[in-house]
């Protein structure tokens, strides 16, 4: 590709993440091809053609997927109805909510929550007191407890206000192209004095790899600003919002980055905490590559009410 060309597509990726953290924010809304075009300034024709080469996906699959992805993130670490989960990702009725749900996961929201071992004890001990235990009863407690023992030896816990964040970020879709991401934001941001031994990078997750396919999970490969810069191509600014969190202080190998994030989000769970309605993210505290062990030092963060 040619410079010209180059910059044509950072442009067009710096407008489809606009239209990213609009239908972020505006699940439950219209958001047909006409209303989400104007966001990216573009025709609805010329949006259709540019939003489906850089995603994959046509407009309408992408935000099927977002609702009911989202839907079940909520079925998972919530205690929404199914009714009130519906309405939330912006479907008029219950009905077409689950027969759009069970055409992803082959199950009905009900039943997904009963087939997914992370959802919290409680709910299980409930219904075990009922005479309904679930099949693979201790199969599940194996795996509870394992990670139960897991997140003790290997994490650091605790609840903490956190002050607004201010980033620059290269969007990412799929893990495959997470350390392109890291490779173009550091390319940028070196020349202008944005990267020292202080920098912390980070990566935002606006999708999880439970509910999502991998090369469809959307994360945001970011560094923290300490100054005011102004986006430039591809690079985009986003803030994570002063608030509460759960932070997993871990050093780990990079095979244990999923068992780290599931083991929290059970802690959470066991422990009554609610996820807030914004994204989880990671803070890394040193290069993995130069560790002895090849570990990552790294914070996981999770939002909660």
């Amino acid at each position: 590709m040619t410079a010209a060309d180059n910059q044509i597509l950072a442009d067009y990726k710096n407008r489809i993440n606009r239209v990213f953290e609009y239908i972020d924010k505006n699940l439950e809304s219209d958001l047909s091809l006409n209303t989400v075009s104007k966001i990216a300034f573009f025709s609805p024709f010329h949006f259709h053609r540019v939003f489906k080469f850089i995603t994959g996906e046509t407009l309408n699959e992408f935000i099927t997927r977002q609702r009911i992805e989202k839907s079940a993130l909520d079925l998972l670490h919530n205690n929404f109805s199914t009714t009130e989960i519906a309405h939330k990702v912006g479907f008029s009725d219950i009905s077409s909510f689950s027969r759009t749900f069970k055409k992803y996961y082959g199950v009905s929201p009900t039943e997904f929550i009963k087939q997914n071992p992370y959802r919290h004890s409680k709910i299980r001990q409930l219904e075990s007191k009922n005479g309904q235990e679930y099949p693979d009863y201790e199969k599940y407690i194996c795996v509870i407890n394992n990670l139960k023992n897991w997140i003790k030896m290997n994490a650091k816990i605790e609840i903490r206000e956190m002050q607004k964040m201010d980033l620059a970020y290269v969007s990412s879709i799929g893990p495959q192209n997470l350390e392109n991401s890291f490779g173009k934001l550091i390319q940028w941001a070196a020349p202008k004095g944005l990267m020292n031994e202080k920098t912390k990078m980070v990566t935002i997750y606006h999708d999880s790899y439970k509910v999502t396919e991998a090369n469809k999970v959307r994360m945001s490969a970011s560094i923290l600003l300490d100054k005011p810069i102004k986006p430039e191509g591809e690079i985009g600014l986003t803030s994570i919002e002063a608030g509460k969190f759960i932070i997993g202080s871990f050093e780990i190998g990079l095979s244990e980055f999923e068992k780290s994030w599931t083991g929290l989000f059970l802690w959470m769970n066991e422990n009554g905490y609610k996820k807030a309605d914004r994204e989880p993210f990671e803070i890394y505290h040193n290069n993995f590559n130069e560790h002895p062990e090849r570990k990552a030092i790294v914070d996981f963060c999770i939002p909660i009410e």
